[in-house]
């Protein structure tokens, strides 16, 4: 079936601002709540959310085999479990409905009515059932700047990690969606040239900018997924802020790796970008530096141009962006990590999330941590208050965003904000 959606040339009959991450060419999707109460799964372009819902009982996706209530729920996961074929045609069909040389809908006041939103009548929610969350630790700048603050300049990266890309299982329930605040994380620490840990707040809340792509029902227990076919089975990426706590991450992750420094949040955008919106940003990956063995071996252009920033607003005050990188930095690449994932016959699950690892390109201002940007907080970063960071504060708002761009075109993620608050205190 032809991606007729990413037609460059095609506009919308809705209002798109030139900047916009959302123009008729992406066509994302997410779940919201609208002005009555009613959850739904839909789509939006421009500043414009479209009920799929609606827009599905009022027959506008006929022709395309679709259950009655597949967009009258509060998942997406139904939908994505319906294959490539099924988001293909419906993101087509979206995209000819409102095209600016389409009537059907365009002339139609009492439909709009029923299935247009502005973005202040809708409140985002997570848009999968997240039964199961992996996160990989995939950027040879990130794993090196790690590994020389840890160990030395030639013993940065671990004998394994340019052969496998390494992971470890995060916990599902922390993870949510855009705008949700968070606290401020506490567990045991180990302060500088003491034998015994204490408890008390995390003082070195960070950030890892990450982007993650989120499955269908990919195989059965047993059944390896072949890296070549790894993206058939890859619905769509969001942006990812895997929330650490630097100081309890120390202290615990030997010998099994992050526990509580990882698991007390971890935030997503809300609107999943497909990975048919993003076919015409492959750029050639990263070549390996030692050869892999021929399981993770591809064919093709398996990263995307994928421009990525972070921001820091304090409370009261103008944000300040400390990290500008892109997705086509990473070493092992999407359909690698999936691939890797099932090589020992582990079932992959609609709505299953994978994160990418902290993302960090080659330059200093390209870090994806504060880890990184302020090297252990030996190296504050200015805020335009003219306060100074080493870590989060209390009561900063953390805002990463990402889009591709070209010959005009420009498909976006949109952003996640995430606020941190002090520590929880029972009332």
């Amino acid at each position: 079936m032809p991606l007729s959606a990413n037609n460059p040339d095609r506009k919308s009959w809705l209002h798109v601002d030139k900047n916009s991450d959302f123009p008729i060419q992406n066509i994302p999707f997410g779940v919201f709540l609208t002005r009555d109460d009613i959850i739904t799964i839909g789509t939006r372009i421009g500043d414009t959310a479209i009920d799929l819902g609606a827009l599905h009982q009022l027959g506008y996706f006929d022709g395309i085999p679709l259950t009655d209530d597949i967009f009258l729920q509060d998942t997406l996961n139904d939908f994505i479990a319906d294959g490539r074929k099924t988001w293909r045609a419906v993101r087509n069909r979206i995209a000819q409905i409102f095209d600016s040389n389409n009537d059907s809908l365009k002339q139609n006041k009492r439909h709009k009515e029923i299935v247009l939103f502005r973005l202040d009548e809708i409140e985002m929610q997570l848009p999968v059932h997240i039964g199961d969350y992996t996160d990989f630790y995939s950027s040879i700048e990130h794993a090196t700047n790690v590994g020389n603050m840890l160990r030395t300049p030639e013993n940065a990266l671990l004998p394994n990690w340019l052969h496998i890309p390494i992971a470890y299982h995060g916990r599902s329930s922390s993870i949510i969606p855009s705008g949700i605040p968070i606290h401020r994380p506490q567990g045991q620490i180990l302060p500088n040239d003491a034998d015994t840990p204490i408890f008390g707040p995390s003082k070195l809340v960070d950030f890892e900018l990450e982007m993650a792509f989120i499955t269908t029902v990919a195989n059965d227990l047993g059944e390896p997924i072949p890296v070549d076919e790894a993206e058939e089975y890859i619905f769509g990426l969001v942006l990812l802020n895997d929330w650490s706590a630097r100081d309890i991450q120390k202290w615990e992750y030997i010998p099994h790796g992050p526990f509580l420094s990882k698991n007390f949040a971890t935030s997503i955008s809300p609107w999943i970008v497909t990975l048919d919106a993003l076919e015409p940003y492959r750029v050639e990956g990263q070549k390996p530096v030692k050869p892999q063995l021929e399981y993770l071996q591809y064919h093709g252009k398996k990263s995307f141009d994928i421009d990525l920033e972070v921001a820091i607003r304090p409370s009261g005050a103008k944000e300040t962006i400390v990290s500008k990188t892109n997705f086509k930095y990473m070493y092992w690449n999407m359909a690698q990590q999936l691939a890797h994932h099932t090589i020992n016959g582990c079932p992959i699950n609609s709505g299953d999330l994978m994160g990418s690892g902290a993302i960090s390109g080659p330059t200093s201002d390209s870090y994806g941590s504060m880890l990184e940007l302020t090297w252990k907080g030996e190296k504050p970063l200015k805020m335009k208050d003219g306060s100074e960071r080493t870590f989060i504060n209390d009561n900063d708002t953390v805002i990463m965003r990402g889009h591709c761009e070209k010959d005009g075109t420009r498909i976006g993620f949109g952003e996640v904000s995430t606020k941190l608050l002090p520590v929880f205190k029972r009332k």
